[in-house]
């Protein structure tokens, strides 16, 4: 049986398993009640309908949404650990992990989805003047349609794999995720297809990496930083490898910021699950309990 109360007395333990210490997992909990009610409300559900089960309280429901996300175990496993029938973990990690969505949106910690214009950059992210920009991958199963598996294989990771762009600040905040696509796509034409650079303000410096090449053509008008890349016949010179390094320096930010969302074994192990749309909302519930963190610490 799940003891919660030793998991909160154990911060090293609660963070293993649910990806939160557990003063933030104490913060989260009203609002995640609340989110849950409304969630109910709207599939018109009432609360105490139903055989009793194992969660019987909020704390174990708000728990049993983190753990799934951060450990991400099968429905049989879950249902070991949690002594319920495998549908029942099914339907309880479809309806607490909508219900932390919402909880993770009233704390405005989830990224955006949408930036249309500068002035709704700034009116969204005032006094930012860096961000970083990069792809992120996670390998999924090779499905038997042959054309869903073509979409999916990456030639960069040699697997198949499904894939977001984030962008991310100097605090290592992930402020804006696209949705997830198939892992064929490549990060400069996603960055195009979501039309990213018409909410980038000419004054904010857009980190990148050699994969976006052709960016400072294609958008004059983004300040960018990004590495020189080598040409047959060109090798860079002493000053450019130099300046390079600079810049990959300052590009570790990005990595640390998707290194953060990828804490939750949701968003590295093989994706097991069927529909994209579950796929879209492990990878936000990643990036905003990753910023619900980062704004507790």
């Amino acid at each position: 049986m799940i003891s919660l109360q030793k998991a909160l007395s154990s911060p090293r333990l609660m963070k293993a398993l649910t990806g939160l210490m557990p003063a933030e997992f104490t913060d989260l909990l009203p609002t995640f009640e609340r989110s849950l009610q409304k969630h109910r409300a709207g599939k018109g559900l009432r609360a105490g309908l139903g055989r009793p089960h194992t969660l019987g309280t909020i704390e174990l429901k708000l728990f049993f949404a983190l753990f799934y996300a951060k450990c991400y175990p099968t429905f049989d496993m879950a249902s070991f650990i949690f002594n319920a029938d495998r549908h029942r973990c099914h339907d309880w990690t479809k309806e607490l992990l909508a219900a932390l969505e919402l909880a993770l949106d009233k704390k405005i910690v989830l990224p955006e989805r949408k930036l249309r214009t500068p002035e709704e950059f700034f009116a969204r992210f005032p006094g930012v003047k860096d961000i970083w920009i990069d792809g992120t991958e996670r390998p999924v199963r090779r499905v038997k349609d042959k054309q869903k598996q073509q979409r999916q294989y990456s030639g960069k990771k040699k697997r198949h794999t499904v894939k977001n762009i984030v962008v991310s600040d100097k605090k290592k905040r992930i402020l804006y995720l696209t949705k997830t696509v198939a892992g064929k796509e490549h990060d400069y034409q996603e960055f195009k297809d979501k039309k990213l650079a018409a909410g980038i303000p000419p004054t904010v410096r857009a980190w990148l990496d050699t994969g976006f090449q052709g960016i400072q053509k294609d958008f004059p008008q983004l300040t960018v930083r990004m590495p020189k890349r080598a040409s047959r016949g060109h090798p860079l010179t002493a000053a450019q490898k130099t300046k390079n390094q600079q810049i990959s320096r300052k590009r570790i930010l990005a990595e640390h910021a998707i290194g953060g969302m990828k804490r939750f074994r949701s968003l590295t192990d093989v994706f097991r699950n069927h529909t994209d749309a579950f796929a879209d909302r492990l990878a936000l519930l990643g990036a905003g309990l990753w910023n619900f963190h980062l704004q507790q610490s």
